[in-house]
């Protein structure tokens, strides 16, 4: 249950209660509807519909506001502390985590908060509000030959601003990063009800309220930095907790504190993404496996070549995914035989014979470990889209799953540090329970 505490760096000096539903409902739904622009949902249905999202939990909420006007959420959080209710930003609810839901006052700024503000194509950057989709953000960038690399598989649905709340990561996470390592500055409501940028520690700007927080983080890094350094996992995909490692050399940004914090700390109104260039070209090897774990196992191996992306595929998402019309020519054109997995390696760079070497490397390594034969090589642009495009529909590609066992989704980027020991640490304790992983994983190299 997230709470609007917002941590204890900024507390506010005012206790948080739980407020039971009835007569306090009713007087804050009323001063909510009086005060504010944007529409105010507090019957049943609308509760009902804002219980659920992408996860396997359902939690009611105190009620739902879809502010029209930054003006207008910053007054429903003010109304909300004052009368010491809990407040949940929410997104497009794709996480499966349960991160937006919750017995609070959700504030959704998907549908009007959903602005473009800004576009520096030569400084690639951009500002934006919390509510802007991914894919309506990249087809903005396209033209600029620029995109927001953290290409999550909900990107039609997901939410900048909930992608920062949880850290989301994407295929491509191991080029490019997780959405903390390309994430600029935050300009955010506290508890206090002040408006802060948060950024770069070394700048100077902002109010003594600002200025005074950084003070305390950079005391606050430096009295813990020995037990950080010690204690963090040295994993690129670590979304798990807040970013204390962020708030020291090489990153010393404040607002990296915010990232992955699922809006416990402060209310995002605007965010300032880091940007990367479209590369141009682009090769795929679809890596064919007779064993599940020797696709888990060879991971290690493949990702010192420097590849965009190493996604693997189970046998189950493959059978599902030819059984699907849309899907099949793709599978068919692409798979061989019957693997029980495959690994998607992706190459891109500026150079077209580049990644074309690389994806022979690619194919050449897979030789020398006893494996010869077992790469598909992909050059067509429209050939390698249409399997990313099977992969991103993976979700709901294993939700199609026909019979009386049934898929679960949840604990999502699950990550152990070696791949070899994954056998152990999620295979075999499904087993006990008669279960086994569906789906598909991705590769990361260490921080």
């Amino acid at each position: 249950m997230l709470y609007s505490t917002f941590g204890l760096m900024n507390a506010p000096s005012f206790p948080i209660r739980l407020v039971k539903r009835g007569a306090a409902d009713s007087s804050l739904a009323a001063r909510l509807r009086k005060e504010i622009e944007g529409e105010v949902m507090f019957d049943a249905a609308s509760r009902g519909r804002y219980s659920t999202d992408a996860s396997i939990y359902q939690v009611e909420p105190l009620g739902v506001v879809v502010p029209r006007t930054e003006e207008a959420a910053r007054i429903a959080l003010a109304i909300a502390l004052e009368a010491g209710v809990p407040v949940l930003p929410r997104g497009a609810g794709t996480s499966q985590c349960g991160q937006t839901v919750g017995e609070a006052l959700v504030i959704d700024h998907s549908k009007y908060l959903n602005q473009i503000l800004e576009v520096d194509a030569q400084g690639s950057t951009a500002a934006v509000q919390p509510g802007v989709v991914l894919d309506a953000l990249n087809a903005v960038l396209r033209p600029h030959q620029l995109w927001f690399p953290v290409d999550v598989s909900t990107s039609a649905q997901a939410t900048i601003g909930g992608m920062a709340g949880n850290n989301s990561c994407g295929s491509r996470s191991i080029a490019y990063g997780n959405m903390v390592h390309n994430v600029l500055a935050i300009e955010a409501v506290t508890a206090a009800g002040e408006r802060w940028r948060f950024g770069p520690m070394g700048e100077t700007t902002g109010s003594p309220a600002y200025q005074d927080f950084v003070k305390r983080l950079k005391a606050l890094y430096d009295r813990e930095k020995d037990e950080i350094e010690a204690r963090f996992p040295k994993l690129l995909r670590k979304v798990a907790g807040y970013n204390l490692d962020h708030l020291g050399p090489p990153h010393a940004n404040a607002a990296h504190l915010l990232v992955g914090s699922e809006g416990t700390l402060a209310y995002s109104e605007r965010l300032h993404l880091k940007l990367s260039p479209i590369p141009p070209a682009r090769t795929l090897g679809v890596c064919h496996f007779r064993k599940f774990y020797t696709a888990m196992d060879m991971t290690r191996h493949i990702v010192p070549l420097g590849p965009s992306a190493v996604e693997l595929v189970d046998r189950t998402m493959i059978g599902l995914a030819r059984d699907i019309p849309a899907f099949r020519k793709t599978v068919d054109a692409v798979i061989k035989g019957d693997p029980d997995a495959i690994l998607l390696v992706e190459f891109s760079g500026e150079d077209a014979a580049v990644q074309l070497s690389r994806l022979k490397q690619l194919t050449q390594l897979m030789g020398d470990l006893g494996l010869r034969g077992n790469v598909v090589e992909i050059t067509d642009a429209a050939q390698q889209k249409a399997v990313w495009e099977v992969r991103k529909a993976g979700l709901n590609i294993i939700m199609s799953m026909k019979g009386d066992g049934k898929p679960v989704s949840f604990t999502p980027d699950t990550r152990v540090r070696e791949a070899r020991h994954a056998r152990h640490l999620v295979c075999a304790r499904l087993g006990r329970h008669a279960a086994r992983p569906a789906g598909a994983r991705h590769a990361a190299r260490r921080r």
